[in-house]
């Protein structure tokens, strides 16, 4: 096993971490003409059942559906049209699983396949459940493989979406650190293919990325690109969870600690479900606008959002429903879960706790948004 690094002994190095999550993309399973390549896909089975036998668990969240049903259905490539793509995911998904049931059975592991959907991670219900599944398959000792659920999916196939499950996934399984596989080594602060491009080896703090032309080439199959493996990288070390990017090939090496890929240190503390659900994967159903007093109290005050600070609305949302919590600017300053319904709102706005009550009643002088359903997300630069 390669040494790991003195410097990064600190930042939970992938060396020792128990529990891991590794995302890998559709180009680095498919060969030059997109089709699903099973030798890539075996030797990366390889790579993780060493380390299961080393006693780590692994979930593995793995695109390719689509890929691998090109041949079977006579496609050139992957479909344009969203019907097509979605019957394409369908064949392709099983074929998928039966090719890493069998790698995975070489080595006497048995799978488990989880399908989510955007819905799987804004519904608080959705969310708890999928976590649940996650984790007992883990503690049976099956190896789960995630995918994002492109059969049913619609707006929900977009670009990256599966580097954005991948972080989330970090979080549900309580991941002690997160391998984002591409077919590019690592970050680079420019176009890998530009002469004197140079690879970041370290990002420990997202002022880090400050600056830097994050790009990355297409993939005739995949939908992913540099872009989304870093906001996933940022989603997992903003909620604890440290974060290795680099190729495919270089799995075993960054498993073992090796001087390879972009490293990502992390940068908060592991979060509540819920409050990460609320930052990075509910879709918000509209936006409630604040008063300059209102930002104050739930930014620097860490304090519930009342009636009296709301100057404004937009959106169909009912209460419980997330939404977007904004300046007068405009400036998103935090999400979190409204207790009036669009409708009922409104009336309500500007107005004391006591006005309220006197009005409608003790009944409805809860807050718009109780601080503990609301979370403060980064302001734009």
């Amino acid at each position: 096993m390669t040494a790991s690094l003195p410097d990064r002994a600190a930042f939970a190095d992938p060396a020792q971490a128990q529990r891991i999550v590794v995302k890998v993309g559709s180009s680095s399973l498919t060969d030059s003409s997109g089709r699903l390549d099973v030798t890539r896909l075996s030797a990366l089975v390889d790579v993780l059942a060493a380390r299961i036998a080393d006693g780590g668990q692994v979930t593995l969240v793995s695109s390719g559906a689509i890929a691998s049903a090109l041949t079977v259905l006579g496609l050139p490539g992957r479909p344009r049209d969203l019907s097509l793509a979605q019957a394409a995911a369908s064949v392709g998904q099983g074929l998928l699983m039966a090719h890493y049931t069998r790698a995975f059975s070489v080595h006497h592991l048995h799978v488990g396949q989880v399908l989510l959907t955007v819905e799987d991670v804004v519904r608080r219900g959705h969310y708890r459940n999928a976590q649940r599944a996650l984790n007992r398959l883990l503690d049976l000792g099956v190896v789960p493989i995630v995918n994002e659920n492109d059969t049913v999916a619609t707006h929900e196939i977009r670009f990256g979406d599966n580097d954005r499950v991948a972080a989330l996934v970090a979080h549900l399984t309580q991941a002690d650190a997160l391998l984002l596989l591409s077919d590019v080594d690592a970050l680079y602060d420019g176009p890998p293919s530009r002469p004197g491009a140079q690879r970041i080896a370290r990002v420990e703090r997202p002022e880090d990325l400050d600056g830097l032309e994050i790009t990355a080439p297409g993939s005739a199959v995949g939908t992913g690109g540099m872009v989304t493996k870093v906001e996933a990288a940022t989603i997992a070390t903003g909620s604890g969870v440290p974060v290795v990017l680099t190729s495919a090939a270089n799995a075993a090496a960054a498993l073992a600690g090796a001087d390879v890929g972009t490293w990502f240190a992390p940068t908060g503390r592991r979060i509540q479900s819920r409050r990460l659900w609320l930052a990075h994967a509910a879709r918000t159903r509209g936006r409630v606008i604040l008063d300059d007093g209102a930002v104050r109290a739930i930014t620097i005050g860490k304090k519930s959002l009342l009636a009296a600070g709301v100057i404004g609305a937009d959106g169909d949302f009912e209460a419980g429903d997330p939404v977007e919590l904004v300046g007068t600017d405009g400036t998103v300053v935090a999400r979190g879960l409204v207790g009036y319904s669009a409708e009922d709102l409104p009336v309500r706005m500007g107005r004391t706790s006591e006005q309220l009550a006197e009005i409608f009643g003790d009944a409805d002088t809860r807050a718009v948004v109780h601080r503990d359903d609301l979370v403060q997300v980064r302001s734009p630069r």
